[in-house]
């Protein structure tokens, strides 16, 4: 056994789930791993494997769920913790995540999203914790640059000008656009990162995770999360009637909010095919850019927005489809 198999037995034993059996559950893109828990007296429960020395830190993770436990959203309950080592052991929150819910039955669609929509808009109006990072239209800018560093960098690369060029227009548009109060933003609010648990009531249907990397931003991002999502397809009238629903409950200004939801959907989109792109060529997983055409179809969709166009433009211009010849292109790029 490794020494971190060792301390992980330790940590089990000392916490009282040493006797549990354990099996290991999908992890995520992060260096963090998972394992269900069944005792034979004290039920379920997962095990967070965080490694420290993998660049993994768990204090995040227990303070947003701490916060949002607090604002009456099902956050896992923290059981038991070693910050130092990276272990958490976290109420088991069950398997129905909305994307399997709604691959057998889409009747259900609807229901779930205004249900999100419902929870995301008490997380927005809870006070804030104290010390969230700002992400804001620089920390945006900046991370839309992973488009030309990582898809383009590997398939049509632009010249240093068309770089700066691409980074000077996305942060004069988020400058422009979005605006305070900012609200937290979980970041990864999305159908693989929920849980319907239709046996609580109201927003404590929905069970939360992946929010560790909250910071301080605006109130579109989550929404543009939610709605845009690179995993699955929002149906049309459903993403609609859940926008709607959001301006309505939050008083926003529905046009301004608008225009902030496109822009915050096309960042994100922008970052995310960069990241799709990174995680196959930097870390060896080639599943992601399969996942690249959605992410694509998506960002499409928000550049049609009036207050895109220069953005729109640029995509045209610079940025190719991804094309199963460039998704290959991208594959045969990790060494």
């Amino acid at each position: 056994m490794s020494a971190r198999s060792d301390a992980m037995a330790l940590f089990l034993t000392l916490s009282g789930w040493g006797q549990a059996r354990r099996s290991t559950l999908a992890g995520d893109a992060s260096n963090r791993r998972y394992d269900r828990l069944i005792h034979p007296e004290l039920g379920r429960a997962v095990l967070m494997d965080a490694p420290p020395e993998k660049g993994e830190d768990i204090r995040p993770f227990i303070a947003i769920a701490t916060h949002l436990r607090a604002a009456g959203l099902s956050a896992p309950k923290l059981l038991a913790r070693d910050e130092a080592l990276g272990f958490l052991i976290l109420e088991d929150l069950g398997d129905d995540l909305f994307a399997r819910v709604l691959a057998k039955d889409l009747s259900l669609e609807a229901e779930l999203y205004e249900a999100a929509i419902d929870a995301l808009l008490v997380a927005q109006n809870h006070p804030m914790p104290e010390g969230l990072a700002e992400y804001g239209a620089p920390e945006m800018a900046q991370t839309a640059m992973l488009a030309p560093d990582w898809y383009l960098a590997h398939t049509t690369p632009v010249s240093d000008g068309q770089r700066h060029a691409f980074h000077d227009l996305i942060g004069g548009l988020l400058q422009a656009q979005l605006t305070a109060p900012f609200v937290l933003v979980q970041r990864d609010y999305h159908a693989e990162n929920l849980l319907w648990l239709p046996e609580r009531n109201g927003v404590a249907r929905v069970g939360l995770l992946d929010f560790q990397d909250a910071m301080r931003g605006p109130a579109a991002y989550d929404v543009a999360s939610l709605l845009k999502d690179a995993r699955r397809d929002v149906s049309a009238p459903v993403q609609e009637a859940t926008l709607t629903r959001y301006i309505t409950h939050s008083g926003a200004a529905p046009e301004a909010f608008r225009a902030s939801y496109a822009l915050c959907s096309a960042q994100r989109n922008l970052r995310i095919i960069g990241v799709f792109a990174r995680l196959c060529i930097r870390d060896g997983k080639p599943q992601y850019p399969d996942l690249m055409p959605r992410v694509w179809a998506n960002l499409q969709s928000d550049l049609v927005h009036p207050a895109l166009a220069d953005l729109s433009a640029w995509v045209d211009a610079h940025m190719p489809p991804p094309t199963p010849e460039i998704i290959a292109q991208i594959k045969a790029a990790h060494v």
